[in-house]
């Protein structure tokens, strides 16, 4: 059985959906399953139903606009570095509002609705592929997964939604009684999940870089240090995610296939950039492409 785990990485998800591109497209291979956290949760169930073009137009011309319906960050451009502020405004509207966090995403949930169509949900589910997003449940301090066989169009749309809310700055989301966010906040690369329901061979996107590099600049304000601790500890679950994973597979003989980015694509994964996230794609196409291209030299020699 085999497995694509796309990591989370909020505007990063670019390379991720140009590597998945190559790998579908040209690899040609096949998947019984699709595991994403936070920004690979939206991939997947594109990816899923082949529809590379699609996800790839919406992915790399998305915004700020279409994620927040309250944006609490402001971006300001010096030296061709972007830095957040506090957007004063919506976040005081937001407390006084009694909001538990600093701004709300709902066009996210929108633009999910928009573009992952009921047609489509139904189309997945009869399939035999197994598509899973990733959501932390901080009532039960715990990961929890959720697969679209077990999901209503609506259930899984939330859920995705979920799964990409990058709380304080975004939605927290009450359901079934609990308060649900961003997946990343314990579970960033789902690699042992995709061991548990029978994976054998593994694509796992990673989107950070395989060694520490310094890749955060100096905080210039609350929001701005928030970003940068917040990045600092998904680091940390990351690898952590990473070791155990490796750990998993050893013992269940799983083969991983990791697709780390090669550079530091940005110091700052909330800023969403047409240009960039263009660029990403096509970055993480030719990545994926040559990193097979010279596997497949390696062992023709």
């Amino acid at each position: 059985m085999r497995a694509m785990v796309i990591s989370g990485g909020g505007s990063k998800g670019a390379f991720a959906g140009g590597v998945a591109q190559y790998l579908l497209q040209d690899a040609k291979h096949n998947y019984d399953m699709f595991i994403g956290t936070s920004t690979g949760s939206l991939l997947i169930s594109h990816l899923a139903l082949q529809e590379i073009e699609k996800i790839k137009s919406i992915y790399t011309s998305v915004n700020q606009e279409h994620i927040f319906s309250s944006c609490p960050y402001t971006i300001t451009r010096k030296h061709g570095i972007e830095n957040i502020g506090i957007n004063h405004f919506n976040v005081l509207k937001n407390i006084l509002r009694g909001s538990k966090t600093f701004g709300e995403s709902h066009n996210l949930l929108k633009l999910i609705r928009q573009s992952v169509t009921e047609i489509e949900f139904n189309l997945l589910k009869k399939r035999n592929i197994e598509i899973v997003v990733t959501v932390a449940n901080l009532s039960l301090n715990k990961v929890e997964y959720k697969s679209i066989k077990d999901c209503t169009y609506d259930e899984f749309c939330e859920w995705i939604w979920i799964s990409c809310n990058y709380t304080p700055f975004m939605s927290l989301v009450k359901k079934n009684g609990c308060e649900y966010a961003d997946g990343g906040l314990g579970s960033m690369v789902p690699i042992e999940e995709a061991i548990k329901r029978g994976a054998t061979i593994i694509d796992a996107i990673i989107l950070q870089t395989e060694t520490n590099l310094f890749n955060r600049m100096p905080s210039k304000n609350a929001f701005s240090l928030l970003t940068n601790m917040f990045a600092f500890m998904a680091d940390r679950i990351e690898q952590q995610n990473i070791r155990i994973g490796k750990f998993v597979a050893n013992h269940n003989n799983t083969i991983i296939n990791f697709y780390y980015t090669p550079t530091v694509l940005t110091t700052n994964s909330l800023i969403f950039e047409e240009k960039k996230m263009t660029a990403w794609w096509k970055s993480g196409y030719d990545f994926a492409k040559n990193k097979n291209t010279e596997t497949n030299h390696i062992e023709i020699e």
